[in-house]
């Protein structure tokens, strides 16, 4: 039996992207309106009435008035900002933390992770966690993203001009990115968060330096990499990297892919390493990721 889903906001890239990857796995009837119709509260409130789910791919401020048409009983996936440490949504990084699955699986509201927080959540979680790292521990948190994650204006500079190679944005260090990434990540101090964006449309690597004397506990950068291997031990969709990686990492290498990968550079003699994260953007960084918790949602995996 095949399940109805809605996307409202389907003619965005996340949107596109999640409707690709429904038709590819099958299972799935899209509730779709017409053109004219898209922006009618009343056709968008009924298309919530008649999915098994409806995913909301908007703005914040649009998602947010797009849950006052929600009837009663809608279960709702939203992949914008809006919700993501609201009271009441359930948090869709199935990997997080022993559980989170199945609280996703039972939730009525779930919120899909950002991009760059879920790079940045995979590396920091596991280590507060196991208490190897303290929530008041200065980080600074730099990261690379294709510039499909910018949106159409930022997809259509690039592919008309050829766009800067590589720039710097968000330096007023206030990313919308920061609240989840510090919630969920289990940081009560906020790190210092340097995106970029690159001249390639998809791919994204999240890097966290630490000098390891900033752990809790004394500690080598083997037993991070030991650690992470073993908090993620069973996780089909992450990958980690045992020991210390010395060569070179290309973002792109995921594309088209939903995993993320996980990665401890360092230099020990110094006491100093870099964890890193690569993941597809548009895969577990959104579509791929918001696919996952859809499955969940419904009971399919």
């Amino acid at each position: 039996m095949s399940a109805s889903i809605f996307i409202d906001g389907q003619a965005g890239t996340t949107g596109l992207g999640i409707a690709q990857r429904l038709e590819a796995a099958g299972g799935f009837n899209l509730v779709t309106l017409p053109e004219a119709h898209r922006k009618h509260p009343q056709a968008r409130a009924e298309a919530m009435g008649r999915a098994d789910l409806t995913v909301l791919c908007l703005p914040d401020d649009a998602a947010r008035e797009a849950m006052t048409l929600a009837p009663q009983g809608a279960r709702i996936l939203d992949a914008s900002t809006a919700h993501r440490v609201a009271e009441g949504w359930v948090y869709g990084f199935a990997e997080m933390m022993p559980g989170q699955a199945v609280r996703i699986g039972q939730a009525a509201r779930v919120a899909n992770p950002g991009c760059y927080a879920t790079g940045a959540i995979a590396l920091l979680r596991p280590l507060t966690a196991l208490g190897l790292l303290t929530a008041e521990v200065p980080l600074c948190v730099n990261a690379v993203s294709g510039y499909s994650g910018g949106g159409k204006a930022m997809i259509a500079a690039h592919e008309a001009s050829g766009g800067p190679a590589f720039e710097l944005y968000a330096l007023g260090l206030q990313h919308k990115h920061l609240p989840e990434i510090m919630r969920y990540g289990g940081l009560a101090r906020a790190p210092i968060f340097v995106p970029a964006v690159g001249h390639f449309a998809q791919g994204m690597l999240v890097c966290i330096p630490l000098h390891l004397g900033h752990l809790a506990k004394p500690g080598s950068a083997v037993q991070l990499a030991d650690a992470y291997a073993d908090y993620y031990a069973g996780a089909e969709t992450i990958g980690v990297h045992r020991g210390i990686w010395g060569q070179t990492l290309d973002p792109q290498a995921l594309n088209d892919s939903d995993r993320l990968e996980i990665f401890v550079a360092a230099n020990e003699a110094q006491g100093q390493a870099v964890l890193i994260a690569r993941l597809d953007n548009l895969g577990k960084g959104a579509s791929g990721a918001a696919v996952q918790n859809i499955k969940l949602m419904l009971g399919m995996q």
